[in-house]
């Protein structure tokens, strides 16, 4: 990679001449305003910037993509600075400029007749879904951090979310994506033409690849009709594998149970421990526990009796010990808070290595035993439990320090080798060590050591084809020097 000579200069000289070509709040240098920006939602990853550049058009994103050019800038976009991954932390060395997207926020189009949106980068989630829902629409995906995350970071991580058991990822939701690629040209993909056979499908490519070949400035994702009814219920069972037979009862009754998650009763216990407001649904204890929901598109649907007999039936054989159905929409947002509020929960509970990873759907549920009975004997002391969505093979599996611990000494020396670790189970299990929050700077070294050589050859020859003066994100998903240090 081609560094500036002197980078405090190339960046002064960025903002320079692009002062007389953006709007005055397009540069920004206060340090205070910065600040907040330069550390990762997680506070694991910690960077270092002295120039944030806010453009308000795509117009300003391609001025400021052509001149961070030529003077050898690196730049790393953001969103809502909501990675887990530490996937837009600017590198440590104060070399890069930030460039946010949140000022991108028009939605430019929604047509609800087409099942259509064409929202730009900075439009966050939660007001998206609003948008939709007032046209009698909705956008299928959602998340913990829908209050803060962008569409722009939602499509560059390829997000999954609560409801790919029925809708998909990111990935399957993107229509087209309008991006600004390193070499300052504007890719305009938004037409979501149903057959283009042109070659590679350079949307396809944008999505998930965390910033690193473009700057998505929009997209068009697809909408769903309004839910007309749905019925959310909270399960305790025995085990995962009881879990697992339950969903494909739930699978074989009907097409649209668009979510079911999993979680112990440790991670239950969490949330009610740490977030004020939330209450237990089941009276009686029990060692796991499942919410899953059903919806209906029409009124003429019941998805409470249809509940209602599976469970009938998974009662009757043992599958299932106890539930209660959501009786309001009030109920149903409680139970989603609950499971929205494990992270929360968690980081509160003290230090954790926290693993963002899937697995095959069927082999999920001896995973999630097997590999936190490993750790617990490997870590004397550590505590390992996993949650997560288990109609799509992805385990939030967290290994959470022993009392006392240091958190400094914890995270600089404990958890690399406890990651390595679950990551070296994941993969003998034949799955990916991440599923839906992305490599980021957090896990890039083990996609280096653990990632097929086929993938790692091709990650690294579609980055040194788009940008091979690594100027686009750098240091994050893959980088063209392996060895690179971690910023």
């Amino acid at each position: 990679m081609t560094h500036a000579t002197d980078p405090a200069a190339a960046l002064r000289r960025l903002a320079d001449r692009l002062a007389p070509l953006v709007a005055p709040r397009t540069i920004v240098t206060d340090p205070d305003t910065i600040a907040p920006l330069l550390t990762d939602w997680r506070r694991r990853f910690h960077g270092a910037a002295t120039l944030l550049l806010a453009p308000a058009s795509v117009a300003e994103v391609q001025a400021i993509v052509d001149i961070a050019r030529e003077e050898r800038v690196p730049l790393v976009p953001q969103g809502g600075n909501s990675s887990m991954v530490g996937g837009a932390t600017p590198p440590g060395d104060g070399r890069a400029a930030i460039l946010s997207l949140r000022r991108l926020s028009r939605l430019r189009a929604l047509d609800p007749d087409a099942g259509l949106a064409v929202a730009e980068a900075g439009v966050i989630l939660s007001d998206l879904h609003a948008a939709a829902l007032a046209q009698r629409r909705r956008f299928p995906l959602s998340l913990g951090a829908k209050g803060v995350a962008t569409v722009g970071g939602l499509v560059s991580t390829n997000a999954g979310g609560t409801q790919v058991l029925r809708f998909g990822t990111m990935r399957a939701l993107v229509a087209g994506v309008e991006a600004v690629l390193p070499d300052g040209s504007l890719y305009d993909g938004l037409s979501a033409l149903k057959k283009d056979n042109r070659g590679y499908d350079l949307d396809q490519l944008l999505v998930g690849a965390e910033g690193t070949l473009g700057v998505v400035t929009a997209a068009t994702l697809r909408l769903v009709p309004a839910v007309a009814a749905r019925c959310a219920a909270w399960v305790g069972i025995a085990s995962p594998a009881a879990a697992l037979t339950l969903l494909r009862r739930f699978q074989r009754a009907t097409p649209a149970l668009e979510s079911f998650e999993l979680l112990p009763a440790e991670s239950l216990g969490a949330v009610l421990t740490h977030i004020p407001g939330t209450r237990s649904p089941l009276t009686g204890d029990h060692p796991w526990h499942v919410l899953l929901e059903v919806t209906a598109d029409t009124p003429d649907d019941d998805p409470a009796a249809l509940v209602e007999r599976v469970l009938a039936a998974a009662f009757a054989d043992g599958v299932a010990a106890d539930a209660t159905l959501a009786a309001s929409e009030a109920q149903a947002k409680a139970f989603w808070r609950i499971r929205e509020s494990i992270s929360d929960a968690e980081r509160a509970t003290g230090p954790a290595a926290q693993h963002d990873i899937s697995v095959p759907v069927e082999a999920m549920p001896r995973f999630m035993v097997e590999a936190a009975a490993a750790c617990d004997a490997r870590f004397p002391g550590t505590r390992a439990s996993g949650f997560g969505h288990l109609g799509d093979g992805n385990v939030h599996f967290h290994v959470r320090a022993a009392p006392c611990t240091d958190p400094a000494h914890w995270y600089a020396e404990q958890v690399p080798v406890v990651s390595a670790f679950v990551h070296d189970l994941v993969v003998a299990a034949g799955g990916s060590i991440s599923a839906e929050h992305g490599i980021g700077q957090m896990k890039r070294r083990e996609l280096e050591r653990l990632g097929p050589p086929a993938r790692l050859w091709a990650l690294r020859a579609i980055k040194r084809a788009f940008d091979p003066d690594e100027l686009f994100n750098p240091g994050k998903l893959v980088t063209l020097a392996p060895d690179a240090p971690i910023q």
